[in-house]
């Protein structure tokens, strides 16, 4: 632990350096390459598995079965609908959940009384319920224009706060690629897009945003006068803003991430299917992903973007950086 510290301190003082800035184009390349195989991934794949919230249809669920096997759904839901293939997941130690297109409410009853005979339970143990595509549509309209609102009011508090739009640029940016990522990983998993899944992307921004603004406030602060410095570059300064707070970002991503993953493994294996399965794995991957945007992405493309400027330039290319 004194170790660990003693490097903090090192960090923080300037005694080491990782030159994270003067290699930044190896960490673009690395960013670049996974967002685009996060985008080729559903493409690949046929798109993502969304939940019933967004397609619509109807959910059947059972409660205290003997045996929890898929096929015996299956089945049983195909003597009614010869041409569904319903989704069949387990849920928990004793309860299983099948989604098919929606039905009319004969339909409906037929299955669900198929459902309880195949699995020889009560017909009271079968709940069913529907979820109309129109509904779906209007929570997805809905949810991306407050997602648009979001980055908008973001991007306008982070300019004002730091006086320059280029650091709300480089946020949005690696917010961009935390998402993009965390999409993939959902379509490689085939894990379901659920309302509880877009809870899961909505903080995972907050929590990039609030690791970024930790890391540019540094940056602010060792940035103030380093266009009058004749010993110091604006890039220098800002790579060790970033290693001042490297510990911090690395400390802070573990103690989130850990509890996180002890949830999506309860939810993946002993509970199954549902919310928390859902959240979690968007944390997990949210929060990995996040702080690499932060630390590699974030502050070396603020480097790029004011270097550009007249007062940096020289300085920046001087430097080799």
């Amino acid at each position: 632990m004194s170790k660990l510290k003693d490097l903090g301190n090192d960090f923080y003082s300037g005694k080491k350096s990782l030159d994270i800035v003067g290699r930044r184009r190896v960490f673009y390349l690395i960013g670049i390459a996974v967002v685009i195989a996060s985008i080729l991934v559903p493409i690949v794949k046929g798109g993502f598995n969304f939940g019933i919230e967004f397609r619509g249809g109807s959910e059947f669920r059972i409660e205290g079965v003997a045996s929890t096997s898929q096929q015996i759904a299956v089945e049983a839901v195909q003597s009614v609908e010869p041409g569904s293939q319903p989704l069949v997941t387990t849920v928990g130690l004793d309860a299983v959940r099948i989604q098919t297109e929606q039905l009319d409410d004969i339909a409906s009853e037929e299955v669900r009384i198929a459902l309880a005979t195949a699995y020889g339970v009560e017909s009271g143990a079968v709940t069913s319920s529907f979820i109309g595509a129109n509904w779906g549509a209007d929570v997805t309209e809905k949810a991306i224009i407050a997602l648009i609102v979001f980055l908008v009011v973001v991007s306008l508090l982070m300019a004002l706060y730091f006086r320059t739009l280029k650091m709300s640029v480089a946020a949005l940016v690696a917010l961009f690629h935390d998402v993009v990522i965390t999409l993939g990983i959902y379509a490689l998993v085939g894990f379901e897009i659920t309302p509880a899944a877009v809870i899961g992307f909505l903080t995972i921004l907050g929590y990039s945003l609030y690791d970024t603004v930790v890391v540019f406030d540094k940056v602010r602060e060792n940035t103030l006068d380093v266009e009058f410095s004749e010993t110091t570059t604006f890039a220098s300064q800002v790579n060790l803003a970033i290693n001042q707070t490297l510990v911090r970002s690395v400390n802070t991503s573990v103690v989130a991430v850990l509890p996180v993953a002890a949830i999506l493994f309860v939810g993946a294996t002993a509970i199954g299917a549902g919310t928390l399965r859902d959240i979690s794995l968007a944390l997990f991957i949210g929060i990995i992903a996040g702080t690499y945007s932060s630390v590699f992405l974030a502050g070396p493309l603020y480097v790029d973007l004011r270097s550009r400027e007249g007062r940096f330039k020289d300085k920046t290319a001087a430097a080799k950086l």
